[in-house]
């Protein structure tokens, strides 16, 4: 047998006995609400997990992110997995407790099984291989459980790459891939566009200036921006859509004097947040009124109380197919399963829009679970996932070139 396929052969053997631990770790982590800003407990949980699996460094830093490593080499890598989630919305919705950690016929379910504490499982026992197993002695792999990415993405590894000061060679971010290897995803920003008025009795309206007619023209005109908007062949098409309105006004009897519409914009290759605001201010010349067009910022603690303000920008990444690091997952997954990948890229928005987008590390994606689940009131994960991520992640850095 070629080193290779003995090496694949004892990871697979090894992932595949902890099944058990992993599928009782992820209900763990399952049982307990973790929402953006309130994941302390989930994160103490994983912090027990690691130290049982003597990592050889556990780390909660002060935003709350917890750093996991094994080994102590000069070559750097870390795993990436988000460990905070939605809200579960309206529970009438849900078929079962949506944090009991659900088993039932080879499937994990409840909220945050696909998104995505699923690959925090996958992750923590991999590391426990890699360790056992004495692989890769040249490098300090870094198992990441991130806070605040639905509120925020890429906040929590703007904070580990500039507070934290760890900055791998590449990140594999862990997010629901099917077991595909993704290999980027569209940015986005968050805009507002805002209108002033005068307000005065709404009986009398030709007294003052309403801030809602000044800003109608704008929503049509935004609403044929995003008609024209750039495609590539492989992010697809930028978009541009309205998807709040708010007036200020003393009362429903008034003219409201100040109106603002929130904008959702999503950026595909060679767009930009410059780009993006130009675009709106065509459309507020073109519609002829006064506006102001405004990148939002968020500010929010995190569950430590630590607030750490960033601009409501997440760029675009995408790695090309031929990059070294798309090329090591592709050898990784036809080792472990004698197959081709599909290769493919995200719908949503991930950690890589800091990771990769803002400071140029590259970036992988591969993870269990579907990502047609993710938010959803039938969130779930197939244990066979659990394990093959595992073994994916355990495997992967003997490919690194």
């Amino acid at each position: 047998m070629k080193p290779e396929a003995d090496l694949v052969a004892k990871i697979s053997k090894n992932i595949a006995s902890y099944k058990d631990e992993m599928v009782d770790f992820l209900q763990d982590m399952i049982k307990i609400p973790g929402e953006s800003c309130q994941e302390k407990e989930v994160i103490q949980r994983i912090k027990q997990e690691m130290e049982k699996v003597d990592f050889d460094g556990v780390k909660i830093d002060s935003m709350g992110n917890i750093l996991g490593r094994i080994g102590e080499g000069d070559r750097v890598i870390a795993f990436d997995a988000h460990i905070d989630t939605v809200g579960v919305g309206n529970r009438e919705e849900w078929q079962w407790d949506p944090f009991a950690g659900k088993y039932e016929e080879g499937v994990i379910y409840g909220r945050g099984a696909t998104d995505q504490e699923a690959a925090m499982a996958s992750m923590v026992y991999a590391g426990k291989v890699i360790k056992e197993s004495e692989l890769y002695p040249d490098y300090s792999i870094y198992f990441v459980g991130s806070v605040q990415e639905e509120d925020c993405d890429g906040l929590c590894w703007q904070y580990i790459i500039n507070e934290d000061k760890i900055k791998p060679e590449l990140v594999v971010v862990t997010e629901p891939t099917n077991l595909n290897i993704y290999r980027g995803h569209r940015g986005r920003m968050e805009m507002e566009v805002i209108t002033e008025g005068v307000s005065c009795h709404g009986s009398a309206p030709e007294r003052g200036e309403n801030s809602l007619y000044k800003i109608a023209p704008i929503i049509s005109g935004i609403e044929r921006l995003n008609q024209r908007l750039k495609s590539d062949d492989f992010l697809g098409k930028g978009t541009i859509t309205v998807t709040n309105i708010t007036n200020q006004t003393p009362s429903l009897c008034a003219v409201p004097n100040r109106s603002a519409i929130h904008l959702d914009r999503r950026l595909t290759v060679d767009e930009d947040k410059e780009l993006a605001v130009r675009q709106v201010e065509e459309v507020i010349e073109e519609a002829g009124v006064e506006a102001r067009v405004e990148i939002l910022n968020y500010k929010t603690p995190s569950y430590t109380g630590l607030v750490y303000e960033t601009e409501k920008y997440y760029p675009t990444w995408v790695l090309p197919e031929d990059h070294r690091v798309v090329q090591s997952a592709i050898k990784t997954y036809k080792e472990l399963f004698s197959s081709e990948p599909v290769v493919d890229k995200w719908t949503f928005s991930t950690n890589g829009v800091a990771i990769m987008g803002r400071h140029g590390i590259p970036c992988i994606g591969f993870g269990p679970a579907n990502e047609i689940y993710a938010h959803s009131v039938n969130e779930q994960v197939p244990v066979e996932h659990l394990t093959k991520a595992g073994a994916f992640y355990a495997l992967y850095p003997y490919f690194i070139k």
